[in-house]
């Protein structure tokens, strides 16, 4: 069966680029930059349902994309959370967070509307952020 992602993902997000084993897609939200890693295998709910051999992988493709975050948007800290309260999905949220963001100290959700990205900076972090993932550097498979 290919790879579907769920419609509500489809609306909220732009892609980014693939990785080994994840979509990484960017948050329409321009108040945070916020990427969310989708595994692309289907019927997974939560992180316990990856197959053990791709867990670790997974788990590496978020650390690996959590430093580019840190990296590129001089993030003060990276929240990680895999919630699929909204969208059984499985889908991993990596937020980069800042001391002056909309939602510091706490969560992101619920604090306020999200604000979509204008055309060009949506474009802008949509290159600067898919050219840091697909840099020089190499994944393990």
């Amino acid at each position: 069966m290919e790879f579907a992602l769920h419609e509500r993902l489809q609306a909220d997000t732009v892609t980014i680029t693939e990785l080994s084993h994840c979509r990484v897609l960017l948050m329409n939200d321009s108040q945070y930059p916020w990427l969310i890693l989708v595994p692309r295998y289907n019927d997974l709910r939560d992180l316990h349902d990856l197959p053990k051999d791709l867990f670790s992988a997974v788990m590496e493709e978020i650390r690996y994309t959590s430093e580019i975050l840190t990296e590129e948007c001089n993030a003060f800290k990276i929240n990680v959370a895999a919630l699929g309260n909204m969208v059984p999905q499985l889908h991993i949220h990596v937020i980069a967070r800042f001391e002056n963001d909309a939602a510091w100290p706490g969560p992101v959700w619920g604090v306020k509307e999200p604000q979509p990205y204008r055309p060009d900076d949506l474009e802008t972090i949509k290159v600067k952020l898919g050219t840091a993932i697909e840099s020089g550097r190499k994944l393990p498979e």
